[in-house]
């Protein structure tokens, strides 16, 4: 099924599904079925084209995330594209309402859960900025305000490994309120995470292997660090809106390791059921090649945070 994320001045292109269809009344991205002498971009620039008037040029497309679902009485596979580029006036032409909305206002219940990851998806940035290491609160603060200003970054973990408990939550106080318009998520640290108002949690694969089941309310960001099909699908079993998935080339942290390549990359990717972040060696100048390989986008610390303290 050929599924497609069409934007147009911030806001997001969905329609209603018609009630005598499957997960019938719910909200969904438009799209359609995959004819065989298509291509999936020729199949969706056909069907939003057929379904809802907006005309989409094929090579404006790029792959956003692939999702594999099994409602039990139906097994279906939403490939997912997104555009920034369309014309036409957007209009239910099977009867259907079609209207833009923005992505914070979607609600994952008003979906069929198929396209869930899907909401994830528009909603999680492109750059995912992880903090190296400082030895105090303040220079927390200064460092993320510092390198937010420079990078543009939208969404940041606070790693900070050598920060003890207090210290670390102090620099988590600071960073929320200093970082406005920048969400922040919190490391490892799930027991404080009640106490502050951080915008989510990020789990080693250490502390992640550990758990059965999602550690925080659905209200807030849940990402887990992988490196293998299998730690990707425990991570969606625990209910992650995302992964990072690394190291995919060379760094200076994995001496002697070559990284998986994009290769790899896009085939884990491709079968994950969570957007997914390539990690390890990579940077705003990879955006492009790890979105074309199925990515989210790219996540790491040496592109945004100074080099003394990136341990």
């Amino acid at each position: 099924m050929a599924v497609g994320v069409v934007w147009r001045d911030g806001q997001i292109l969905i329609a209603r599904r018609p009630e005598r269809a499957h997960q019938g009344g719910l909200l969904e991205f438009p799209g359609g079925k995959v004819e065989p002498h298509e291509s999936v971009q020729q199949a969706l620039v056909r069907e939003l084209r057929e379904e809802t008037g907006v005309l989409v040029e094929p090579e404006t497309l790029r792959p956003l995330i692939g999702i594999r679902h099994d409602y039990g009485d139906k097994q279906v596979f939403l490939d997912v594209w997104e555009t920034h580029s369309s014309s036409g006036t957007a209009r239910g032409l099977e009867g259907q309402p079609v209207f833009w909305k923005a992505p914070e206002s979607l609600r994952a219940e008003d979906f069929p859960v198929a396209n869930r990851p899907v909401i994830n998806a528009v909603r999680l940035p492109k750059l995912l900025a992880i903090t190296g290491n400082v030895e105090t609160p303040a220079a927390a603060e200064a460092e993320c305000r510092r390198g937010v200003q420079q990078s543009g970054a939208s969404m940041v973990i606070l790693r900070l490994p050598s920060l003890a408990p207090g210290p670390y939550s102090d620099a988590v106080s600071l960073c929320v309120d200093g970082l406005a318009g920048t969400e922040v998520l919190v490391h490892d640290h799930p027991d404080i995470l009640g106490d502050l108002p951080a915008a989510g949690l990020h789990l080693s694969w250490r502390r992640a292997s550990a758990l059965s089941a999602r550690p925080i309310p659905d209200d807030r960001w849940f990402g887990v660090s992988c490196h293998n099909r299998e730690e990707l699908a425990h991570a969606a079993a625990l209910g992650a809106d995302y992964a990072t998935l690394g190291p995919v080339l060379p760094t200076p942290s994995h001496p002697g390791h070559t990284g998986m390549g994009w290769t790899q990359f896009a085939e884990l990717a491709k079968d994950a059921l969570i957007p997914v972040y390539a990690l390890g060696g990579v940077g705003p100048q990879d955006l492009d090649q790890a979105l074309q390989h199925g990515g989210q986008g790219v996540a790491g610390i040496s592109w945004w945070w100074p080099p003394s303290s990136q341990q």
